[in-house]
């Protein structure tokens, strides 16, 4: 073997050895953040502290889908919140009508969600950047449109009533909120943890190349088309657990779950938490959720105070929070170096 041939066997065997350091990093980290969640009932009983947690799970796991397009891809969704609907909604139908095992309607959902969006994905990732967002946005109006035309099967304007059985599985009582609230932060935990995986996986690292340029990737031989539709549908399935989880907690499904502002919810999320970090989306969540439960007990002008935040972030910081943070950590690591 020649000294260079040689070189490159040990820079393999490093970058090999520094991701499985990163995975099971990655495993601790996610471990001792559901342990600290799960045992948080047990040093305070504020029952609108774990509902908080519970909307944090939902509508995080739905930000950070919806980062893996935008963020790792360059794929901005209009339409996204589309997924989270159609999960709340199927997995409600399917809990009604069937009265299925709760995993195998979590399964079913997760199916239903995997053929709807690689039929929408293979007609909108074909088209680029505005194009892509708006017919996104198209295709999630028609889902709404559909959902309050079909009153007779999933209750028009006023939802799923009856709530949602929840019949007992491995144990797990979800009508016992502290069930419900354990097995929320788990699929929040896991649904990061598996989108933290594909981020890290040379597919990730595919997507960061097609977002950079697009063209030079498709020269190196990627089929881009390809892993625009694998990451969309991808997206769609944690968005989907997102709308699962907030079915649960209201224990039915409204034509708002569905509707455009859950789309512009996660791109505001976004905005507020940053893009380029993998948790920034669930900064974002926290911060957004803060500030509407927050804001709305003062004031009822919310919009205006939600909008002078934006143009904070927009004009001011001009990225995200945890972008901004992570940024300046950088700029003062480089000058200590530097001295």
């Amino acid at each position: 073997m020649t000294e260079l041939e040689a070189g490159r066997a040990e820079r393999l065997v490093q970058v090999r050895s520094d991701a499985v350091l990163h995975r099971y990093r990655d495993f601790l980290v996610a471990l001792l953040a559901f342990a600290v969640l799960a045992s948080l009932p047990l040093f305070t009983g504020s029952k609108a502290l774990l509902d908080f947690v519970i909307r944090c799970s939902a509508y995080g796991l739905f930000a950070t889908s919806l980062n893996l397009l935008v963020g790792y891809t360059g794929l901005t969704s209009f339409g996204h919140g589309m997924f989270f609907g159609l999960g709340a909604y199927s997995f409600g139908l399917i809990m009604q009508k069937l009265g299925v095992p709760i995993p195998v309607a979590f399964v079913a959902t997760l199916a239903i969600t995997a053929v709807i969006a690689a039929i929408i994905g293979a007609i909108c990732v074909r088209l680029k950047d505005i194009y892509f967002a708006f017919v996104t946005l198209a295709f999630q109006m028609l889902i709404h449109s559909t959902i309050l035309s079909w009153a007779s099967f999933t209750g028009g304007d006023q939802g799923l009533r009856g709530g949602i059985p929840r019949p007992v599985f491995f144990g797990i009582d979800l009508s016992n909120h502290v069930h419900l609230y354990v097995t929320c932060c788990a699929l929040l935990i896991l649904g990061l943890l598996a989108m933290r995986q594909i981020a890290q996986s040379p597919f990730g690292y595919t997507l960061r190349m097609i977002r950079d340029n697009a063209a030079r990737a498709s020269f190196l031989g990627i089929d881009v088309w390809r892993a625009k539709l694998t990451v969309f549908v991808l997206a769609a399935l944690f968005a989907s657990m997102g709308g699962m989880v907030m079915a649960l907690f209201v224990s039915g499904a409204y034509p708002e779950f569905a509707y455009w502002t859950i789309s512009g919810e996660g791109i505001f999320i976004n905005m507020l938490g940053g893009v380029s970090t993998f948790l920034g989306p669930m900064v974002g969540t926290v911060l957004l959720l803060l500030l509407n439960d927050t804001v709305t007990r003062f004031t009822e002008y919310h919009g205006i105070v939600l909008g002078v935040v934006i143009l904070f972030f927009a004009l001011g910081l001009r990225k995200g929070l945890l972008d901004f943070v992570a940024e300046w950590f950088a700029h003062r690591r480089d000058t200590g170096e530097g001295r």
